[in-house]
């Protein structure tokens, strides 16, 4: 049986700056089953009425986990259930439905833990990697990690650069650098063969062109997806680039 994480606060403050951006306080915070009947809801309306229950439990504790946090660090931007729900939990979710998963996966840029987090629960077996740059959502990622049990997941504190070497099957990141960026960024952990994994907004043709362009002698684009998350007005693209040779920087036997 799961058990119900204790609830240690709540709070109804304004939002109050915290170094960079807005902390946002949550408004409510739901309990353990009250935020159960309502994800159970949430995701019956927008295509994932058949979600495995004790996964989707294990969600909930992540929910809480991630309010609980929010309450004395700024980690999310999103506050609201419902908002969690769709633009956190099924926009990750989603991913597998449309392309095939690579592990290792290496979540870049994962914030405070999207898509790494709930593709974690969904796939408690598989390697996955987490790196994040901000201090706070690396301790809030262990903390995660620590509390719910999660196996087979490494949280890697720093921002991924073309140094970056931990072999790797898989990239997948929804993190605002464009696709060159990270292209270049990822291209020497990556596995001739391993998928990097984009998700992104409908505006993403301009950087996309780019990325074809620059680096059609390593990457190739091989998926692209258009879609919407059921029964909402969130438009989504997903990219996906197989990579085909690995390409040589001065600084990269140095260091």
């Amino acid at each position: 049986m799961v058990q119900e994480p204790p609830m240690k606060r709540n709070s109804k403050d304004k939002p109050k700056r915290a170094g960079r951006g807005v902390h946002r306080m949550p408004e409510k915070i739901y309990s353990f089953s009250e935020a159960d009947d309502r994800l159970y809801d949430i995701f019956r309306h927008h295509g994932f009425e058949d979600f495995p229950h004790e996964q989707r439990k294990r969600l909930v504790e992540f929910y809480l986990l991630l309010m609980d946090h929010q309450l004395t660090d700024n980690v999310t931007r999103l506050v609201k259930f419902r908002d969690i729900a769709i633009k956190h939990f099924i926009d990750s979710l989603i991913v597998p439905r449309m392309v095939k998963l690579e592990f290792p996966l290496l979540d870049v840029g994962t914030g405070p833990g999207f898509p790494g987090i709930p593709l974690k629960i969904l796939y408690p077996k598989d390697k996955i990697v987490l790196a994040e740059g901000v201090r706070r959502r690396v301790d809030f990622l262990k903390a995660v990690r620590e509390e719910m049990k999660l196996e087979h997941l490494d949280i890697i504190g720093r921002n991924i650069d073309d140094t970056f070497q931990l072999p790797m099957k898989g990239v997948i990141t929804r993190a605002l650098e464009e696709i060159p960026n990270t292209l270049r960024n990822i291209s020497q952990c990556l596995a001739i063969g391993g998928k990097v994994y984009f998700m992104k907004g409908p505006g993403v043709d301009p950087e996309l062109k780019r990325a074809v362009k620059e680096w059609d002698k390593f990457f190739r684009l091989v998926e692209d997806h258009d879609y919407e998350i059921p029964n909402s007005p969130n438009k989504r693209r997903l990219v996906v680039f197989e990579k085909i040779a690995t390409p040589i920087f001065e600084h990269s036997e140095e260091e």
